[in-house]
Order: C-alpha cells, then structure tokens, then sequence
C-alpha cells in the first residue's frame, strides 16, 4: 500500500477516534441521550473496523495486549509506526 493511501486510513482512524471521545465525553454527562449512545456504538464499530484494517495491512497499532501480532513475527518493532507517517 503506498503512502497516500496508508495516510488515508490512519487519519480517518484518527479522525473516528476523536468522535468516539468526544462522544464519551458528552454521555459521562449526558448519559440518558439515546441518540448520541446510538452515534457512540456507530462510532465504536466503525473505529473497530479501521483499527482491524489498518492492522491487516500495516501490523500493530498500539502494544500492550491492545492489538495482536499476525503471523509468527512480533511485528511491533516494524517500522514505520503510526506516529512517524
């Protein structure tokens, strides 16, 4: 996958992050808000699934127990990592 796209996926990751927090947030003091616990788990989902995608193609994402390493490599110490793109 070249660069382009690889920047593509990290920042729409990125960019559902930001909405699953935010949305966190609002529902720590609103947590009756039916519409936006239904826009956090969409937000959820969605970040789950980038966060499988990207994996499959670029390896971990975070250590830790927080991803798995495919295959028989500990692939952590690949390079780049997200943060240096």
């Amino acid at each position: 996958m070249d660069r382009e796209k690889h920047m593509a996926i990290l920042n729409r990751l990125l960019e559902m992050q930001f909405v699953a927090i935010e949305l966190n947030l609002y529902l720590d003091t609103h947590p009756c808000d039916q519409e936006a616990l239904n826009d956090y788990n969409c937000a959820v989902e969605i970040l789950k699934q980038l966060k499988r995608e990207y994996e499959e193609c670029h390896g971990p994402l975070f250590h830790f127990g927080w991803s798995l390493s495919r295959g028989d490599e500990w692939q952590w110490v690949e390079e780049p990592w997200p943060w240096e793109m």
